[in-house]
Protein backbone atom coordinates (compact mmCIF):
# COMPACT_ATOMS: atom_id res chain seq x y z
CA UNK A 1 0.00 0.00 0.00
CA UNK A 2 2.76 2.12 0.64
CA UNK A 3 4.24 2.00 -2.60
CA UNK A 4 1.27 3.27 -4.30
CA UNK A 5 1.26 6.31 -2.00
CA UNK A 6 4.82 6.95 -2.68
CA UNK A 7 3.70 7.08 -6.42
CA UNK A 8 0.49 9.02 -5.79
CA UNK A 9 3.10 11.65 -3.92
CA UNK A 10 5.57 11.97 -6.56
CA UNK A 11 3.03 12.50 -9.11
CA UNK A 12 1.41 15.05 -7.63
CA UNK A 13 4.69 16.51 -7.25
CA UNK A 14 5.63 16.68 -10.97
CA UNK A 15 2.10 17.63 -11.95
CA UNK A 16 1.94 20.72 -9.21
CA UNK A 17 5.47 21.97 -10.16
CA UNK A 18 3.93 23.12 -13.31
CA UNK A 19 1.92 25.52 -11.63
CA UNK A 20 5.07 26.40 -9.18
CA UNK A 21 7.20 26.87 -12.43
CA UNK A 22 4.21 29.19 -14.41
CA UNK A 23 3.76 31.16 -11.08
CA UNK A 24 7.67 31.61 -10.65
CA UNK A 25 8.06 32.25 -14.38
CA UNK A 26 5.48 35.22 -14.05
CA UNK A 27 5.98 36.71 -11.13
CA UNK A 28 9.54 35.73 -10.16
CA UNK A 29 11.19 35.72 -13.41
CA UNK A 30 9.13 38.58 -14.89
CA UNK A 31 9.35 40.41 -12.15
CA UNK A 32 11.99 41.54 -9.29
CA UNK A 33 14.21 38.92 -10.95
CA UNK A 34 13.59 39.73 -14.38
CA UNK A 35 17.99 40.81 -14.07
CA UNK A 36 18.08 37.23 -14.28
CA UNK A 37 16.36 36.34 -16.65
CA UNK A 38 16.30 38.94 -19.21
CA UNK A 39 19.34 37.46 -20.94
CA UNK A 40 16.85 34.27 -22.10
CA UNK A 41 15.25 36.38 -24.05
CA UNK A 42 17.42 38.35 -25.91
CA UNK A 43 18.31 36.66 -29.49
CA UNK A 44 21.22 33.70 -29.57
CA UNK A 45 23.52 35.86 -31.27
CA UNK A 46 23.43 38.34 -28.94
CA UNK A 47 24.84 36.29 -25.66
CA UNK A 48 28.20 35.37 -25.07
CA UNK A 49 28.95 31.86 -24.00
CA UNK A 50 27.05 28.97 -23.14
CA UNK A 51 25.43 29.69 -20.08
CA UNK A 52 22.57 32.55 -18.89
CA UNK A 53 21.95 34.61 -15.50
CA UNK A 54 18.71 32.67 -16.30
CA UNK A 55 20.49 29.15 -15.60
CA UNK A 56 20.77 30.12 -11.65
CA UNK A 57 17.26 29.19 -11.76
CA UNK A 58 17.94 26.21 -11.60
CA UNK A 59 19.36 26.45 -8.30
CA UNK A 60 15.86 28.26 -7.16
CA UNK A 61 14.20 24.96 -7.86
CA UNK A 62 17.38 22.15 -7.20
CA UNK A 63 17.65 23.83 -3.22
CA UNK A 64 13.95 22.49 -2.48
CA UNK A 65 13.99 19.16 -4.01
CA UNK A 66 17.68 18.57 -2.28
CA UNK A 67 16.33 19.81 1.53
CA UNK A 68 13.20 17.35 0.87
CA UNK A 69 15.39 14.60 -0.03
CA UNK A 70 17.83 15.57 2.84
CA UNK A 71 14.84 15.57 5.80
CA UNK A 72 13.07 12.61 4.24
CA UNK A 73 16.09 10.61 4.59
CA UNK A 74 17.32 11.81 7.68
CA UNK A 75 14.19 12.03 9.69
CA UNK A 76 11.64 9.19 9.59
CA UNK A 77 9.04 10.91 10.14
CA UNK A 78 9.24 13.08 7.35
CA UNK A 79 10.11 10.26 5.08
CA UNK A 80 6.83 11.30 2.36
CA UNK A 81 9.09 14.46 1.43
CA UNK A 82 11.53 12.28 -0.46
CA UNK A 83 8.68 11.68 -2.56
CA UNK A 84 8.33 15.56 -2.87
CA UNK A 85 11.97 16.11 -3.59
CA UNK A 86 11.91 13.29 -6.65
CA UNK A 87 9.03 15.06 -7.53
CA UNK A 88 10.51 17.89 -7.91
CA UNK A 89 13.71 16.09 -9.50
CA UNK A 90 11.05 14.62 -12.26
CA UNK A 91 9.74 17.60 -13.02
CA UNK A 92 13.24 19.46 -13.46
CA UNK A 93 14.56 16.70 -15.89
CA UNK A 94 11.56 17.11 -17.49
CA UNK A 95 11.91 20.81 -17.97
CA UNK A 96 15.44 20.38 -19.10
CA UNK A 97 14.73 18.13 -21.62
CA UNK A 98 12.14 19.97 -23.27
CA UNK A 99 13.14 23.73 -22.70
CA UNK A 100 16.81 23.50 -22.88
CA UNK A 101 17.25 20.61 -25.29
CA UNK A 102 14.15 20.57 -27.32
CA UNK A 103 12.74 24.07 -27.32
CA UNK A 104 16.02 26.15 -27.16
CA UNK A 105 18.52 23.72 -29.18
CA UNK A 106 21.01 24.01 -26.38
CA UNK A 107 21.92 20.64 -26.85
CA UNK A 108 22.01 18.15 -29.67
CA UNK A 109 19.77 15.36 -28.71
CA UNK A 110 16.51 15.84 -30.27
CA UNK A 111 16.53 16.71 -33.99
CA UNK A 112 12.79 17.02 -34.27
CA UNK A 113 10.00 15.95 -32.25
CA UNK A 114 7.22 16.45 -34.44
CA UNK A 115 3.79 15.93 -33.27
CA UNK A 116 1.05 18.37 -32.43
CA UNK A 117 1.29 18.80 -28.49
CA UNK A 118 5.31 19.14 -29.74
CA UNK A 119 4.61 21.66 -32.19
CA UNK A 120 1.85 23.40 -30.01
CA UNK A 121 4.92 23.79 -26.91
CA UNK A 122 7.28 25.04 -29.55
CA UNK A 123 4.26 28.15 -30.96
CA UNK A 124 3.54 28.82 -27.23
CA UNK A 125 7.29 29.21 -26.02
CA UNK A 126 7.78 31.36 -29.19
CA UNK A 127 4.90 33.47 -28.64
CA UNK A 128 6.20 34.29 -24.54
CA UNK A 129 9.70 34.61 -25.92
CA UNK A 130 8.23 37.45 -28.88
CA UNK A 131 8.64 40.15 -26.36
CA UNK A 132 11.97 41.04 -24.79
CA UNK A 133 10.90 42.77 -22.03
CA UNK A 134 9.23 41.56 -19.30
CA UNK A 135 6.08 43.41 -19.68
CA UNK A 136 3.46 41.86 -21.77
CA UNK A 137 4.50 38.12 -22.48
CA UNK A 138 1.94 35.67 -22.63
CA UNK A 139 2.49 31.34 -22.27
CA UNK A 140 4.35 31.29 -18.77
CA UNK A 141 3.52 27.70 -18.48
CA UNK A 142 6.20 24.69 -20.00
CA UNK A 143 3.04 21.62 -20.01
CA UNK A 144 0.52 23.41 -20.20
CA UNK A 145 -0.49 25.61 -22.50
CA UNK A 146 -3.39 27.84 -24.14
CA UNK A 147 -5.25 25.35 -26.83
CA UNK A 148 -5.37 27.88 -29.50
CA UNK A 149 -1.36 26.95 -29.78
CA UNK A 150 -2.44 23.41 -31.01
CA UNK A 151 -4.55 24.72 -34.00
CA UNK A 152 -3.54 24.23 -37.49
CA UNK A 153 -1.93 27.65 -38.78
CA UNK A 154 -3.84 28.23 -41.85
CA UNK A 155 -2.79 30.80 -44.38
CA UNK A 156 -5.06 33.39 -45.05
CA UNK A 157 -6.06 33.59 -48.36
CA UNK A 158 -6.08 37.18 -50.22
CA UNK A 159 -8.50 38.44 -52.69
CA UNK A 160 -6.64 39.52 -55.67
Amino acid sequence: MNIILYIFITLASVAFMEFVAWFAHKFIMHGFLWNWHEDHHKPHHEKEGFFEKNDLFFLVFAIPSALCYIIGLSYPKWFLLTFIGIGISIYGLIYFLIHDVYIHRRFKWFRQLDGNYSRGILRAHGSHHAKQTKEDCESFGLLIVNPKYFKKRTLKKSNH
